[in-house]
């Protein structure tokens, strides 16, 4: 294998979050789901579609001076449950984090169906979409029944 196939794409972050694992092509909507936007002061490094053994393809994002929350990961397990999070100090991996995807995710994102009664102001009920298959994700409102866009959760977030 030449050097240049060895080199790294992206150099090391002394304090941050790397994540890792994403399916390839989803780390724009991993960005969009953690409100990462070009006008923020921290740098953030974006690798897409690299080789992977274990995916064939995957998205990397590194994130520097910031580690993601539990509500993150809970967003971040939206679209990419298996992605790998590791929180780096000092240039080290400090710590991984796990993304649980449970079969109910409460209070992340909310039902797209403008009927639902989660949607009224009156009835002040916790947003719950139940997971009814993981690969391919598929969620479904607790109350309405109606099937999820998986694709326009990003835009549903609470």
């Amino acid at each position: 294998m030449s050097q240049e196939a060895n080199m790294r794409r992206v150099t090391a972050i002394k304090n941050g979050t790397v994540i890792d694992h994403i399916p390839a092509g989803k780390a724009l909507s991993v960005l969009k789901m953690l409100g990462i936007e070009g006008d923020m002061s921290n740098p953030v490094s974006l690798v897409m579609n690299v080789p992977s053994k274990k995916m064939g393809g995957k998205d990397i994002i590194k994130v520097e001076d910031r580690e993601l929350t539990q509500t993150e990961l809970d967003r971040l397990a939206l679209v990419a449950p298996d992605a790998s999070v590791a929180i780096i100090r000092a240039y080290s991996v400090a710590e991984k984090l796990d993304i649980n995807l449970t079969d109910e995710v409460v209070n992340v994102a909310k039902c797209a169906f403008t009927n639902c009664i989660t949607v009224n102001p009156k009835e002040p009920l916790p947003h719950r979409l139940i997971v009814t298959s993981r690969m391919p994700l598929r969620l479904r409102c607790r109350y309405c029944g109606k099937e999820q866009d998986t694709e326009a959760l990003v835009d549903n977030l609470i």
